[in-house]
């Protein structure tokens, strides 16, 4: 029997046990999620939409696909790709939060549907292209979520993750940490004075400081039947996990 391999280990300072992790997920993102796009803005100065489309043109998404984004959360990445494919019906979002939902409603005009990574409510082989935009980090079983992406997307078909990794340097790591632990929940605090939104930045740096390696996350996707892993860094700190369903492989 495979040992579950989760993305980072329990947060006590947030919940004491594993089986607490997806509801207190959950739970946090209901609670900000009225003012998630004002954080991932302010996160990446203004250019998270931009370099969300950028990565997407790269890889080769264009008119005529279809794409699921998983955890979707307010719609970022699943907007962006509306614009490329120009049919905001060919992009479904998922997401577990009914609040993350219900902000995506004011904005995507495709299909949500609340559920979970690690059993999507879709049929084998159905997407093109699956994205996953900063979300890997609150999956439970890193195995079962690729299995599960795997299984959607159609023979040929491509997946992107976008996480925020833990930078290299000392340095570097100092400095990003001191951001989202006392400069963007300052922000937070000020602008929405709700305490959810500024947890929500410094629970975002806990997690990248605790999550696996990248080489784990590549192995986890070559494990789960993958083929081309590969991985690309922005700045030391952006990283993007590409992989492909193989050719003629329909089974799931």
């Amino acid at each position: 029997m495979t040992t579950p391999r989760a993305p980072h280990p329990v947060l006590d300072r947030y919940y004491r046990r594993d089986e607490e992790r997806r509801p207190f997920v959950i739970g946090l993102f209901d609670a900000s999620a009225l003012y998630y796009d004002r954080l991932c803005g302010v996160m990446s100065l203004g250019s998270g939409q931009w370099y969300r489309r950028w990565t997407l043109d790269r890889l080769g998404l264009r008119p005529g696909m279809t794409l699921l984004d998983v955890a979707t959360g307010t719609g970022l990445v699943a907007r962006a790709a509306a614009r490329i494919l120009r049919d905001p019906r060919a992009v479904v979002g998922l997401d577990p939060s009914a609040g993350m939902l219900r902000e995506a409603r004011k904005t995507v005009a495709g299909p949500l549907v609340q559920g979970q990574v690690e059993d999507l409510p879709f049929a084998d082989a159905h997407f093109d292209v699956l994205t996953i935009g900063y979300a890997l980090r609150h999956a439970a079983d890193l195995e079962v979520a690729f299995r599960e992406c795997r299984r959607v997307l159609k023979p040929g078909g491509r997946m992107l993750v976008l996480e925020i990794s833990r930078p290299a340097s000392a340095g570097r790591r100092r400095l990003i940490r001191s951001y989202f632990m006392y400069v963007l929940p300052a922000i937070m605090a000020l602008t929405t004075r709700n305490r959810h939104a500024t947890m929500l930045s410094r629970y975002y740096w806990d997690t990248i400081a605790t999550c696996v390696a990248p080489e784990i996350i590549k192995d986890a996707l070559a494990r789960s039947g993958f083929v081309d892993v590969g991985r690309r860094v922005f700045g030391g700190l952006l990283s993007e996990y590409t992989a492909t369903r193989p050719e003629g492989v329909w089974g799931s």
